[in-house]
């Protein structure tokens, strides 16, 4: 029996869905990581937050992600990320250790074992003052509260917001789309948030013509918590990804008519274009 359009895509997220372990070994220099930062720069708390701890990440291309809250008075974001660097590589000289904003990047047996520590200062009231990728400066994050939202979302349409967000991650990096992670996921979440039935081949298509609909407009934190969710860095990144987003829907859009057509072949060639299998 020829394999249709709905089994094709559940098949591709389970592919890239990461097992249990599989970042195990990443996760065991935490612990190290922690101990250096507290005894050069003195750690509040050291929790793991993004995709994989959303249930969202994808094998392969995610990381483990950890904010680090650091005590004393909060600098330039600059300076917060070149401390936590060098405090890293003074602790690991045969790693390299980089930034990447808005994180420092371990990168652990030649970088299969990648760690992202993303410098935080408590912020008043609540939530974290990470620094922003796009700005420069600092913003307000609430890396808690944004995982118990996409979670709460989650329970509608039977997981549809994190496999949404699973597929649009896995475009993101098949397609190498300048587009930040913790956007699309947000955005998948609000998407299927609004939604009172779900067809994925539907609901796949049209979140991707809102994203280009709005033009990658940054988003307002939907729990009314912190700064905005930029989707990109500069407006060359935009217009690579617009593009991207264009080529992308095309081929959505001619995916959705033939799982309509019960042609459920010609669909999945375009699902294998758009996701680059």
């Amino acid at each position: 029996m020829a394999e249709t359009t709905l089994a094709y895509l559940n098949g591709l997220m389970s592919k890239y869905t990461p097992s249990s372990t599989y970042f195990d070994a990443a996760r065991t220099h935490r612990s190290a990581i922690q101990a250096r930062l507290d005894l050069w720069l003195g750690v509040k708390e050291m929790f793991e937050t993004g995709s994989l701890k959303h249930g969202t990440g994808v094998w392969f291309y995610s990381d483990v992600d950890y904010i680090v809250s650091l005590k004393g008075a909060r600098p330039t974001p600059t300076t917060a990320l070149n401390r936590v660097r060098d405090a890293l590589k003074d602790r690991y000289p045969n790693t390299t250790v980089r930034v990447s904003r808005p994180a420092v990047v371990c990168e652990f047996a030649k970088g299969d074992e990648t760690v992202e520590v993303v410098p935080a200062f408590e912020a008043v009231g609540g939530g974290y003052w990470i620094p922003d990728p796009k700005t420069g400066d600092w913003m307000k994050s609430h890396p808690k509260d944004h995982n118990a939202y996409v979670s709460d979302v989650n329970k509608k349409h039977s997981g549809a917001a994190k496999k949404l967000a699973r597929l649009a991650k896995t475009w993101k990096y098949k397609r190498s789309v300048p587009v930040s992670s913790c956007y699309l996921e947000m955005r998948a979440a609000k998407y299927a948030d609004g939604e009172t039935a779900w067809v994925l081949p539907i609901d796949l298509y049209q979140y991707l013509k809102n994203l280009r609909d709005i033009q990658l407009a940054a988003m307002n934190d939907p729990t009314g918590l912190g700064s905005r969710f930029n989707a990109y860095s500069s407006e060359s990144t935009k217009t690579d990804a617009i593009s991207k987003l264009d080529t992308a829907i095309s081929r959505a859009s001619k995916a959705k008519n033939y799982y309509h057509a019960d042609d459920h072949a010609r669909a999945i060639e375009q699902y294998k274009l758009l996701f680059n299998q």
